[in-house]
Order: C-alpha cells, then sequence, then structure tokens
C-alpha cells in the first residue's frame, strides 16, 4: 500500500516539475481555467463541459509527454541528432494535434452560446 501511495506523490511531483520548467504547461494550464470560467459564465451544459475536460485533458496529458521525451532525448542524446530532432519534434506535433482538437471542441460549444450572448448586446 505505501508503494502505492508513493507512486501518487511520484506523479504529482513530475506535475509540478513541469509547471516549473515548461512554459507551455503553465499558458496551457491558464487557458483551461480562462474555458472553463466561460463554461461556467455562458451555462454550458453538462455533456458540453465534459467534453471541454476531455479536451483539456488531452492537451495537458500531451503536454506531460512532451516534456518527459524532451527529458529523456536531452539526457540519451546531448549532442543535436536527426533522431533526437524527430524524437522531440514528433512529440510536439502530439501537442499541437491535441490542442487543434481542443480549439474544435472549443469552438463546438462556445460558438451558439457566444453567438445569442452577443445578440442579446446588440438589441
Amino acid at each position: 500500500m505505501k508503494r502505492f501511495l508513493h507512486s501518487f506523490r511520484y506523479a504529482a511531483q513530475g506535475i509540478v516539475q513541469a509547471y516549473r520548467s515548461e512554459q507551455n504547461m503553465r499558458v496551457h494550464s491558464v487557458v483551461a481555467v480562462v474555458v472553463l470560467a466561460a463554461a461556467a459564465f455562458f451555462r454550458v451544459p453538462g455533456r458540453d463541459v465534459m467534453l471541454l475536460l476531455l479536451a483539456v485533458t488531452l492537451v495537458l496529458s500531451a503536454e506531460l509527454l512532451n516534456t518527459a521525451i524532451e527529458a529523456a532525448v536531452d539526457l540519451a542524446s546531448p549532442e543535436i541528432h536527426p533522431l533526437a530532432k524527430a524524437a522531440k519534434d514528433t512529440a510536439a506535433g502530439a501537442v499541437l494535434l491535441t490542442a487543434l482538437f481542443a480549439v474544435a471542441a472549443g469552438i463546438y460549444v462556445f460558438y451558439r452560446p457566444v453567438i445569442d450572448w452577443i445578440a442579446g448586446i446588440v438589441s
């Protein structure tokens, strides 16, 4: 049981390390808070909030994996090498792909509420 509980502590340390070392992790987190606050402001239905939470989780998870891959590659290959670059670029591509999904999910969820809100202001 003690080992099991330690695994949570190690995972939390990894998340904290990513926040401290990676600006993109902090940026994604701030955007996530803004998106979830907007969901509350626009009273987005629960199923749509779940879609937003899925998108946020995917982006943050991809960023954590990207950070881990970059650290492992830097350790294994401190000098510039084409395979090291390929690994890092591919991991960054995974973050980009999940971020694009998150943008699409945001447009899907917020389009109608924002249009309705603007129409209420204009009229």
